[in-house]
């Protein structure tokens, strides 16, 4: 189909969501004021985007609650004027931000074309999607983000782990490997001959790395009220390895897909908003001492904030982008130029593969405009609206939820910056529950060797909105970054380190009051 084709479809499809949004459009977060910059005194100082009147406004609106027997203003909006607050259905997370234009619904459906697209190896008659692998996990984003969902590992032996990952790094660094992790130069230490990341496919003529091997240990946890839980820890080994044994020091840690949902309004966070909440030397005494992860931009070379993946490793959409067309797809980009993929100096048949690149479609096989269009497709994925807000029990839930301390990490709101770069995002009042900070998580989850700034033990706290819709969108309910949760108690029970606290008073609950912080959890 032609470039005009596609565009007359995805403009008729754009008119037909739009008139559906303007529908269901929620009421958006009162936002007049006056004009930003006009003091710099008051509450939270770095928000220089907003009015002295708006920062005391937001300074309420996101202070904890007082008592919940009510559901707070605009908290069933999750996404503020962005949450699509249609019916819930396996597609749930696939649907526009509510307040798109007619141009970025035009662009969203352009964007959600090309996360669909398989790509195909080289050469190739198709030559605008063209450049796969030559080693991958899978031929399409969609392939890994089901629905736009959450992952899983393989059920058995037979299944394929599509939406899991292995990540490799080597526990022995010589003194220019850390040199190098501080400099920002490299995230961690890859292994000699599978680089950074198991690729378990490949094309025609170049050897897959392996397989993911996985087997689990139960371990039975007694708590308040009689009750018991198992939990399953996992074991993840290289199958069928390709090119020679690991590396000695070499640690494998899996990575299941996130949601794809909220990001563009993440990414719309205020950067002193997530830096006002560090306290890496636990100054406070109260036992959580979050800190920012800060990495180089891929293209900028600049220090910045991580925000996006299990270990906060990327600081853009587009940065988090770039390298999963990369690592997962082996296809090159403006952020992550290298075009044979994560072949590593070993694979020799990989290297001499031919890649995608060509003069036609410049020197990347994924161009700048594709690459923009999936950006801007992963930014304006909608959250959906809260269910139940007023219920009984979820109000319980949500005192308890504050009570035990989750709501340490887990921060329920923000207001997003006013000069964002996207119009949809700018100052919506939104609930992600996330400090997108790095916190430590105990041995238990210890992927054991660092990314970045991160230590193996800590993790970015992942946003639990939509959290409550993993099993409606994604057919599963396996939580946490190896997916090793099979629902949310075993998910808070995995809890170690900073939120040690935290998961005991959970474990002393009543049952009855277990159920009403996981029904609170399920409305989310």
């Amino acid at each position: 189909m032609s470039v005009d084709g596609r565009f007359l479809i995805a403009a008729a499809i754009g008119v037909a969501v739009v008139l559906a949004a303007l529908a269901l459009r929620p009421i958006p977060w009162p936002a007049q004021g006056p004009a930003p910059g006009e003091a710099d005194s008051g509450p939270l100082p770095w928000r220089t985007d907003l009015t002295p009147r708006d920062r005391e406004r937001v300074r309420d609106l996101t202070a904890a609650p007082g008592a919940v027997a009510v559901a707070q203003p605009f908290e069933i909006n999750s996404a503020g004027a962005a949450t699509f607050t249609g019916s819930v259905s396996r597609n749930a997370f696939s649907n526009p931000s509510s307040n798109l234009s007619l141009e970025g619904l035009q662009a969203f459906a352009l964007g959600n074309a090309i996360f669909r697209k398989l790509w195909v190896s080289s050469p190739s008659s198709t030559q605008a999607s063209d450049g796969l692998g030559p080693i991958y996990n899978a031929r399409s984003c969609q392939r890994c983000h089901l629905k736009d969902g959450r992952g899983h590992p393989p059920v058995d032996d037979q299944d394929d782990s599509t939406s899991l990952l292995l990540r490799v790094a080597l526990t022995a660094e010589t003194d220019d490997d850390v040199r190098a992790r501080r400099e920002g130069e490299r995230l961690a230490t890859p292994d000699p001959a599978y680089g950074g990341q198991i690729q378990d496919v490949a094309v025609a003529g170049v050897p897959a790395e392996g397989r993911v091997g996985l087997a689990y240990v139960e371990h039975e946890v007694q708590l308040s009220g009689g009750e018991r839980v198992s939990l399953r820890e996992p074991h993840f080994t290289l199958a069928n390895p390709a090119y020679g044994p690991l590396h000695p020091s070499a640690v494998l840690s899996a990575r299941v897909a996130q949601p794809m949902i909220g990001l563009g309004l993440l990414e719309a966070i205020h950067e002193g908003d997530l830096l006002d909440r560090e306290d890496p030397q636990d100054a406070d005494g109260d036992g959580i001492s979050g800190r920012a992860q800060r990495v180089r931009d891929p293209e900028s070379g600049e220090w910045r904030v991580g925000r996006f993946g299990w270990k906060a490793a990327a600081p853009s959409l587009r940065a988090q982008t770039g390298g999963a067309f990369l690592n997962d797809m082996g296809i090159s980009s403006a952020v992550q130029p290298r075009a044979s993929g994560e072949c590593t100096l070993q694979q020799t048949a990989c290297l001499a593969a031919p890649t995608g690149v060509q003069d036609a479609q410049g020197p990347f096989e994924a161009t700048n405009e594709m690459l923009d269009l999936v950006v801007f497709y992963s930014a304006n994925l909608a959250v959906p609206a809260r269910r139940d807000v007023d219920d009984p029990q979820v109000l319980a839930g949500k005192g308890l939820f504050h009570e035990v301390g989750c709501a340490g990490c887990h921060r329920p709101n923000y207001v997003t910056r006013r000069d964002a770069s996207r119009a949809a995002h700018q100052f919506q009042m939104i609930w992600p529950y996330t400090d997108l900070l790095l916190h430590d998580m105990g041995e238990g989850l210890s992927s054991e060797t660092p990314v970045g700034q991160a230590s193996g033990r800590e993790w970015r706290t992942p946003p639990l909105w939509g959290i409550g819709l993993t099993e409606a969108v994604s057919g599963h309910t396996q939580l946490l970054h190896d997916g090793r949760a099979r629902g949310l108690l075993e998910a808070i029970l995995w809890h170690g380190g900073e939120a040690s606290a935290a998961r005991d008073r959970v474990m002393a609950l009543a049952p009855s009051e277990r159920r009403a912080l996981l029904a609170f959890l399920r409305s989310l």
